[in-house]
């Protein structure tokens, strides 16, 4: 009997060592399933890093504070370019001691806890619907159009966000109060880095001079010769930009030959696009900076959207978009984005305005910037000033997150280059019309700007003391 005691004894030691093993192989092993360790779904915005642990829990013994500032590592900058409406510093102001006590906004997890699905709703927030009664309770009192409206409507679209309301200040909102719902002249920027890229302080002209290049004067590998390869080169913006075979081929440190470049080849000329492709839901697994460790590329099959079948398996870098060598931008705009996205959304594209406008551009029936394509809205050409203004660089934003929720993000960046600012809070609050990508006139209508003009008029009709 004592003999059997032994042996289960035995048996059951062994087997907790292999479990040890197991789970310390997982937990500090760099390329280790972590899966295991994940106490909860993560949220949509958080799923594809959610392996990189260390991104977010800095330590074994980390209080709120790292949490905070790992929050802070990935956030912050995002925040203080949407003017955050709720900083931290509001509610680490001592005279606002009373409303921490209520909502200790000073950390991010009071509103978006992660690992709690059961709780989580729309962008993340895990507190209630109506918490913002906690501070607000007597918005009806000093604005007498909000009386009698229920806290949990006042995220509703087009109305507030806790962060980013940037499009919908009543100052904004009245200053757009009489647009026109279409803007029928406006055209979208376009594309002019070969314009300025001498001006450009980050740009390598020392060794790509901005200058047409042609094949004879190419130097590559024999068994990277191509005929078809160097045709779609030579028809480039590369080649007629001095962009060569080496430009890209080349590895940085030692010049050799490098078959297939990656993101940090492409960052050499254009380091604003990959810095945003880094921090957007393309390539932000290939962040290891931010994530502490390496994650393969993100791969459609992986995605929580609808993706075409087809495009299970594929790797996404800049080539998933732009081609190897031809980069063809009109190619990148709409071809590439359908190729993986099976979304009603984006399946409803081209039965739109949006793409007979891009239609009529293609076919040089109407100017450069008159269409709409995917990337028009979702990767929009944004604004970028250097030396106060001397200059402006068009760059594409890659971060696709940068507009994407809340929608009313997208309001000032894209939306109103075309389309007055009524029409697209009306549009980006029905549901019904972005899934059939805006083939219509919105069918809903928020009364935001509506409001703004009562209190405007109400204001005007108020004797002065």
């Amino acid at each position: 009997m004592r003999g059997k005691n032994i042996l289960l004894w035995a048996l059951w030691l062994l087997l907790t060592l292999l479990l040890a093993w197991y789970l310390l192989s997982r937990l500090y092993g760099e390329a280790g399933d972590k899966t295991v360790f994940l106490p909860g779904a993560t949220t949509d915005g958080h799923y594809q890093i959610e392996l990189a642990c260390n991104a977010c829990h800095t330590g074994p013994y980390a209080d709120r504070d790292a949490l905070q500032e790992a929050c802070e590592g990935c956030h912050a900058d995002a925040l203080k370019a949407a003017k955050d409406d709720h900083p931290k510093a509001k509610f680490s102001d001592p005279r606002n001691a009373d409303r921490v006590a209520l909502l200790d906004a000073r950390y991010c997890v009071t509103c978006h806890v992660e690992h709690r699905p059961d709780i989580t709703g729309p962008m993340a927030v895990s507190v209630p619907a109506d918490t913002c009664f906690l501070c607000h309770e007597a918005i009806g009192d000093e604005r007498p159009s909000h009386a009698g409206m229920a806290f949990d409507t006042c995220t509703s679209a087009g109305c507030h966000n806790f962060h980013d309301n940037r499009a919908l200040y009543e100052d904004f909102l009245v200053k757009h109060m009489d647009d026109a719902p279409t803007l029928f002249d406006q055209q979208l920027l376009v594309g002019n880095l070969a314009q300025i890229a001498e001006q450009l302080p980050d740009y390598p002209l020392d060794a790509h001079p901005v200058q047409a290049l042609d094949a004879a004067g190419q130097v590559y590998p024999e068994h990277a010769g191509d005929a078809e390869i160097v045709r779609q080169w030579a028809g480039s913006a590369h080649a007629r930009s001095g962009a060569g075979c080496q430009a890209c081929h080349a590895d940085t440190a030692g010049g050799d030959w490098v078959d297939s470049p990656d993101h940090t080849a492409c960052a050499s000329c254009h380091k604003g696009e990959v810095d945003g492709f880094l921090q957007g839901r393309h390539g932000m697994r290939l962040d290891t900076a931010r994530l502490g460790r390496e994650l393969s590329p993100m791969d459609p099959a992986l995605a929580r959207l609808p993706m075409r079948e087809d495009a299970a398996g594929r790797e996404l870098g800049c080539q998933s978009c732009h081609g190897a060598h031809d980069y063809s931008l009109a190619e990148s705009a709409v071809q590439s984005c359908l190729g993986c996205h099976a979304d009603e959304h984006s399946l409803a594209y081209r039965d739109s305005a949006h793409y007979r406008l891009w239609q009529r551009e293609r076919a040089g029936d109407a100017p450069a910037g008159s269409g709409v394509t995917c990337a028009s809205c979702h990767m929009p050409r944004i604004e970028r000033d250097y030396y106060w203004g001397t200059f402006v660089h068009h760059e594409v934003q890659h971060n696709q997150s940068a507009n994407l929720q809340p929608n009313e993000k997208m309001i000032r960046p894209v939306c109103l280059q075309c389309h007055g600012l009524g029409f697209a809070i009306d549009a980006l609050a029905d549901e019904a019309l972005i899934r059939a990508n805006f083939n219509a006139p919105p069918a809903v209508h928020i009364r935001s700007i509506d409001l703004a003009r009562q209190r405007l008029d109400a204001d005007a009709d108020t004797p002065a003391h």
